[in-house]
């Protein structure tokens, strides 16, 4: 079985079995749905990711974007992808059926759009575009939606974000970029107030190529005063449209390049396929009317930049752990395939003895076994997570206040998780796949090295594992029954396993990790430091994150316990056996030092390194 059709039975277990998404099609939005719609679109999503991303996976990774002085090379290949891409539908899947869309629950689209991050992650930027057309639904004028967001659905336009600056990384309040108001009439144009942005901007990925005829930048920046200085700190960021190509108010090219520049392209580890650049803003290489400076249109209020930021960034973390997720599962794909095909090496006891006996296929290994079902365990599991968290948006979309609401708040506790968990695991499943290859899984024959090359930046991107784990234990836990909530859904799991002879015993651990998650999360912050309550904010985390996973794999179990006996279903049952045995029990190490307030890294001074 290949990797897509793989991928298939899993979502047809985790969308139909266990989320029951069938059950969405008695809502309005949603009524003109069924199984055979939501089928249809996960099999045109698995054709054009078997023929256009993942033959050319290896192709986008040796042959990087070049800058030839006057525009982005790539592939054809990419090109080809976006295209075939575009002509599905998925950029506009879940939008209404007056701009295009097809009013599909985001949790198909979320699981669809994964055929396509599986077969090769660095050709699929165009979930960057949708996020940033996304933001602008939400926070954006009528015009500014009709203009920009509309050819963004259509694929015409691509999107991006700019946070990043060369000298502030990740802290947004210390960005330098500026936006002065262009002209006494600035506050006029039918686009939004009207700027001019100078600054530079880092990391920014799909920053710049001829994929489609304009890009629309989301750029953060900064509105001096009348002394011309800078506000500080996050509240004195604005967010604003800075398209590469101007447009006028009826949404077509002027025919003038807006002064934004490639200052350079970043050579990366992995996700070679897509670019990555530094932008200039407004320094003169391509003067609008005579003069430096780009030209923007502001979003939102004054201040209010990094507030409607976070609607795109939010969607790109979840992103980012399913790109995460998927890379995961290709690698756990690949060495499965190879572990059962590669012979090597006899197995303990009398007949391992006997040098004339054929070597076996290394799968029948134990250890080779444990390799395996350790990557199974953590890629599906955070699919299923994934899955969830995209469910959860659907329940904020069209269900009722209450259930919205708790959506909600679910969702915000839960999404430092769903960006974090899968970047570190299924990382470290992407290691455990170059392991079973042994030396060849270290070669370019084989594509796991690239898998785990691909992988190792979504620890980094859209917020760093410390800045998960900050934003978790500075705030989150913090908010207001968020934590209660999260207990009741898993309370509601512990009982129905408790009910089944062969799920009891984990239950009960279940429920003993989140009392012990709980307890260090308020021993965290007792005195009220949080100097102290945040120090080990990384190990909090990780055992927050593992107890999340050990309740969906629990949740999965009772489900699949009910089924009949299949290979599937064994191979479940054991990846969640697996996880409580092998994996749960990590989180007592982690939170000892959360809850004894633990100083050591925190306290040790800079010349002791």
């Amino acid at each position: 079985m290949d990797a897509g059709r793989r991928l298939r039975a899993a979502l047809d277990f985790l969308l139909y079995d266990w989320l029951q998404v069938e059950r969405l099609c008695e809502r309005p939005r949603f009524a003109e749905h069924g199984r055979e719609t939501f089928d249809a679109v996960l099999e045109t999503c698995e054709r054009i990711a078997r023929d256009k991303y993942a033959p050319f996976n290896r192709l986008v990774d040796t042959e990087e974007p070049r800058f030839d002085g006057r525009q982005v090379i790539l592939p054809q290949a990419s090109y080809d992808a976006l295209a075939a891409y575009v002509q599905s539908g998925m950029m506009s899947a879940s939008q209404d059926h007056a701009i295009g869309g097809m009013q599909l629950p985001f949790v198909v689209e979320a699981a669809a759009n994964g055929f396509f991050s599986q077969a090769s992650v660095s050709i699929n930027t165009a979930l960057l575009t949708v996020g940033n057309a996304n933001l602008l639904m939400a926070y954006g004028s009528a015009l500014q939606r009709e203009v920009f967001a509309r050819q963004e659905f259509s694929g015409l336009w691509a999107g991006t974000m700019c946070l990043s600056e060369p000298q502030a990384g990740s802290s947004l309040g210390d960005i330098a970029t500026r936006a002065l108001p262009d002209g006494d009439d600035h506050a006029l144009d039918p686009l939004g107030p009207r700027y001019r942005l100078h600054g530079h901007k880092m990391w920014i990925s799909a920053g710049d190529h001829e994929l489609t005829e304009n890009i629309v930048h989301l750029v953060l920046a900064k509105i001096p005063d009348e002394q011309g200085r800078l506000p500080a700190g996050v509240k004195g960021i604005s967010l604003f449209i800075v398209p590469k190509k101007l447009v006028g108010a009826d949404g077509r090219l002027t025919g003038e390049r807006n002064d934004v520049a490639l200052a350079g392209l970043n050579h990366k580890l992995g996700w070679r396929g897509t670019t990555n650049t530094l932008l200039n803003f407004g320094e003169g290489s391509h003067p609008v009317r005579g003069q430096a400076g780009a030209i923007g249109y502001r979003v939102g209020a004054v201040g209010q930049g990094l507030q409607c930021m976070f609607h795109m960034m939010n969607e790109a973390r979840i992103g980012v752990g399913m790109a995460a997720t998927m890379l995961g599962l290709a690698g756990y794909h690949a060495s499965l395939d190879y572990a059962k095909t590669r012979s090597q090496g006899r197995l303990p006891g009398p007949s391992g003895k006997n040098a004339g006996s054929p070597p076996v296929s290394i799968i029948a290994h134990a250890d080779v076994k444990r390799m395996l079902l350790a990557q199974k365990s953590y890629a599906e599991g955070a699919l299923a997570l994934q899955l969830y968290c995209a469910r959860l948006v659907d329940e904020q979309r069209t269900g009722g206040v209450e259930a919205a609401a708790q959506a909600h708040l679910l969702l915000e506790l839960l999404t430092p998780i769903a960006k974090s968990w899968p970047s570190e695991w299924c990382l470290e499943a992407n290691s455990l796949a170059i392991q079973v290859h042994g030396g060849y899984g270290y070669t370019r024959d084989f594509p796991v090295e690239q898998y785990w090359r691909d992988n190792r930046l979504n620890m980094i991107h859209e917020g760093t594992h410390g800045i998960q784990a900050s934003d978790l234990l500075g705030r989150k836990v913090l908010m207001d029954g968020a934590l209660a909530l999260l207990g009741q859904r898993l309370q509601a799991s512990i009982a129905q396993a408790q009910g089944l002879k062969d799920w009891a015993a984990a239950a009960q651990a279940l429920e003993q990790a989140w009392q012990a998650v709980t307890q260090a999360a308020q021993a965290a912050w007792q005195g009220g430091s949080p100097e102290r309550a945040l120090a080990n904010a990384v190990p909090f985390l990780q055992a927050f994150g593992h107890t999340v996973l050990a309740w969906i794999w629990l949740d999965l179990a009772c489900v699949a316990q009910a089924q009949g006996d299949s290979p599937a279903r064994t191979g479940r049952l054991a990846a969640a056996q697996y996880f409580f045995r092998y994996e749960l029990p990590k989180i007592g190490a982690w939170l000892a030092v959360v809850g004894a307030q633990d100083m050591t890294c925190a306290d040790l001074p800079e010349d002791a390194f």
